[in-house]
């Protein structure tokens, strides 16, 4: 799986097609690995907040992201892929709902890399440049495999 994240980055097309037959519980498992990593890189900057403003405790701050990377971020992923593929019915482009929801999901997963290397930059450097470079990064990244992904998985009225 570590190398499909790697080669969304250069072929995301190439490898959404190749997930496309992946079963649903497997979807779920995805956009949840996705919703762990997150929290995961949240973690240094979090740390760095409570460091500078111990007025809300690490275990508070952290107890925040916990809710919305593992509760909130997949009921939210499930409703923008629902509702791309909505927005697509009026259009000459269709999508299978769950090829929807492959694509939106593995881009969260496939951007994984940045957003770690997002959060140890808020954890150990702090606002500046570099967080706003990396956030940048990690957020066009998102877009592009995403789309792409969609992409690969629409076809033609």
């Amino acid at each position: 799986m570590l190398r499909r994240v790697l080669a969304s980055w250069w072929a995301p097309r190439r490898v959404v097609r190749g997930l496309s037959h992946i079963p649903e519980r497997t979807l779920l498992a995805v956009v949840m690995l996705a919703g762990l990593i997150q929290l995961v890189a949240q973690a240094p900057g979090h740390a760095r907040a409570a460091q500078l403003d111990p007025s809300i405790p690490l275990d508070a701050r952290m107890g925040g992201a916990l809710m919305g990377s593992l509760f909130m971020l997949p009921l939210l992923a499930y409703l923008v892929a629902g509702l791309t593929g909505l927005l697509l019915l009026p259009t000459r482009w269709r999508i299978d709902p769950r090829h929807a929801r492959l694509a939106l999901f593995w881009a969260l997963l496939a951007v994984a890399p940045a957003s770690l290397l997002a959060g140890l930059t808020a954890g150990f450097v702090g606002p500046g440049p570099a967080l706003t470079l990396t956030r940048a990064v990690a957020g066009a990244g998102f877009i592009l495999i995403w789309g792409a992904g969609f992409v690969a998985l629409t076809r033609r009225k």
